[in-house]
């Protein structure tokens, strides 16, 4: 009701559970706690909370303007309501290797199943925006091993992500992601490989769990689920698809606003107000309200009270 029935920690063990699967897991990402309660009505594995999407709906770039408090403050609140795991953006851990460890203490108490990490330089920018550096290798690692040693829960999932194949060749990307897997990485996240072909070789290569950036409009073809199962990549992520659909809406219904004063062509595109009490579960939050208050709300035809 007010909070999801599983706690953290059998999240974060189910997930690890769900990694020694045989499927490939569809995180789509949240835009906020609604949407995060409606992807787990729709079946999928795991919710993502993507750094892109808490830029954008602060009005901000994806250039490393957001802080941790509004981080994980957006991602205690997806994992609140949903007893799906939940796997957070964490940047590049908000500083240096000791920011990082309080990165990873904050979000694991924020209930977060997964976070992950990148090997960008400070101030990170999207990873599908040309201009990227990352750090050298020593430095990715330290980042990687104080995320490690820092939780406290050695179940929650600690994703390495590397941004260097948009710098260099794919050999130089496997080194990367098998230096950040004997750092302590329990997952890969190799952003911007170029075809199929290199997720089916990172999954060879790493004997790690390995995470695909399905976003559109970047520089990864959007692959169907089934060619990334049948290459062995174990998550995918969807980071900014539905924030793209809500607000490509939006956009729609205030342009039909503006030009026909009314939204009545949009009503039928609308979720309804049934729905939206469904996702809400207003109904558990009534049977609790009606056993402990002993008064009535009024309905709308009975008159209202005058006070003289």
């Amino acid at each position: 009701m007010i909070h999801a029935d599983l706690p953290a920690s059998s999240k974060r063990v189910l997930l690890r559970e769900a990694l020694n699967g045989n499927r490939t897991l569809q995180f789509p990402g949240a835009f906020n706690p609604l949407s995060a309660r409606m992807i787990e009505d729709h079946g999928f594995d795991g919710v993502y909370v993507s750094g892109a999407v808490v830029s954008a709906e602060l009005g901000l770039p994806d250039i490393g303007l957001t802080t941790l408090t509004e981080v994980s403050k957006r991602a205690q609140e997806t994992s609140r309501v949903t007893d799906l795991p939940t796997l957070v953006d964490a940047d590049t851990g908000f500083g240096e290797p000791m920011n990082v460890a309080r990165t990873t203490q904050i979000l694991e108490d924020a209930g977060v199943a997964a976070l992950h990490i990148e090997d960008q330089i400070n101030p990170k920018r999207c990873g599908h925006l040309d201009g990227k550096a990352v750090v050298d290798e020593d430095a990715a690692v330290k980042r990687i091993r104080a995320a490690a040693d820092a939780r406290r829960d050695s179940n929650l999932l600690i994703v390495a992500r590397t941004d260097i194949r948009s710098l260099s060749d794919f050999n130089e990307t496997v080194r990367r992601a098998k230096a950040l897997r004997d750092a302590g990485a329990d997952a890969i996240f190799p952003e911007a490989l170029q075809g199929i072909g290199e997720y089916e070789q990172m999954v060879e290569e790493v004997g790690l769990p390995v995470i695909a950036n399905m976003t559109e409009f970047g520089k990864t073809e959007l692959f169907p689920l089934t060619d990334l199962q049948n290459v062995g990549v174990k998550i995918v992520i969807y980071p900014v698809s539905l924030l793209r659909v809500a607000m490509g809406a939006a956009h729609r219904a205030l342009t039909s606003l503006k030009k026909e004063g009314t939204l009545s062509s949009s009503v039928a595109q609308m979720q309804t107000r049934a729905e939206l009490y469904d996702l809400l579960d207003y109904e558990s939050y009534n049977r609790f309200d009606s056993s402990i208050y002993n008064f009535s709300v009024p309905h709308s035809s009975e008159k209202p009270m005058v006070r003289g």
